[in-house]
């Protein structure tokens, strides 16, 4: 990879607009900054380069996003299947055609959009369903390991909880916390950064206080439904995205 000016100011602004997205929503979409740093490097480098920095962005955001707004009997269901959701996201990531799993998501998102929209664009609130919590969890773990695309299989169990926003984004950034902190390790050892990507990292890292800082200001502004209502917007660039990866490769 050739370090020179463009690719730093493109990575800086992928990272920045990573952190600002995880300060304003908790996690979930990473995939927004990733098709920047697609354009000045292949993706499994951009992989292996976010994956530490990923960690960073988790535990600055814990600063903001403190046990108070995490949903605790929430985690207990999701966690397990993310971990190993993760696991079987490894050994598939070396298999499997990757479009495929990218056109499947997609449609699932949209489909889960659509049914929103159909309601008129109100949560319509559902009682937990500790099946649904492993199935998301699960499902989360093998897309945030192959694609960094983990946000729309949590975002499907969550928001139909309504929970309040502080809470949404309280569980979504530990969920995350936690599943970057068990992909690290893989994603490195997929990607084996070089001298330039090390490079990158340490300097990407200046974009995390601000950027994560910057989208914790956002929320705060943000009303309940306003929250959501940005949530489902964002899904649905999360979605298009991912059919648009699965789909020109």
């Amino acid at each position: 990879m050739d370090l020179n000016v463009t690719t730093i100011l493109v990575t800086f602004l992928g990272v920045f607009l990573i952190c600002f997205m995880k300060g304003a929503f908790g996690g979930g979409f990473a995939i927004i900054g990733i098709p920047l740093l697609s354009l000045v490097m292949d993706p499994v480098t951009a992989g292996g380069l976010l994956a530490p920095l990923f960690i960073a962005m988790d535990l600055y955001g814990l600063r903001y996003w403190k046990p108070s707004t995490w949903s605790k009997p929430d985690l207990l269901r999701l966690v397990p299947g993310l971990v190993i959701g993760i696991g079987i996201g490894y050994a598939l990531f070396q298999v499997l055609d990757h479009r495929a799993i990218s056109i499947v998501m997609a449609a699932v998102t949209l489909i889960f959009v659509g049914l929103w929209l159909v309601r008129g664009g109100e949560v319509v609130t559902r009682p937990r369903s500790s099946s649904k919590a492993v199935a998301a969890g699960l499902t989360s773990g093998i897309t945030t390991m192959v694609a960094h695309s983990g946000g729309p299989p949590l975002a499907m169990y969550l928001l139909p909880l309504g929970l309040s926003k502080q809470v949404y984004a309280g569980t979504t950034s530990l969920f995350f916390t936690v599943g970057n902190l068990l992909k690290a390790i893989p994603w490195l050892a997929l990607a084996r950064p070089a001298g330039a990507t090390w490079t990158l990292m340490a300097i990407s890292l200046l974009a995390v206080p601000s950027g994560v800082w910057l989208g914790w200001r956002l929320h705060d502004r943000l009303d309940q439904r306003q929250m959501y209502r940005v949530c489902y917007g964002l899904l649905v660039v999360t979605a298009m995205k991912l059919l648009w990866d699965g789909v020109a490769g």
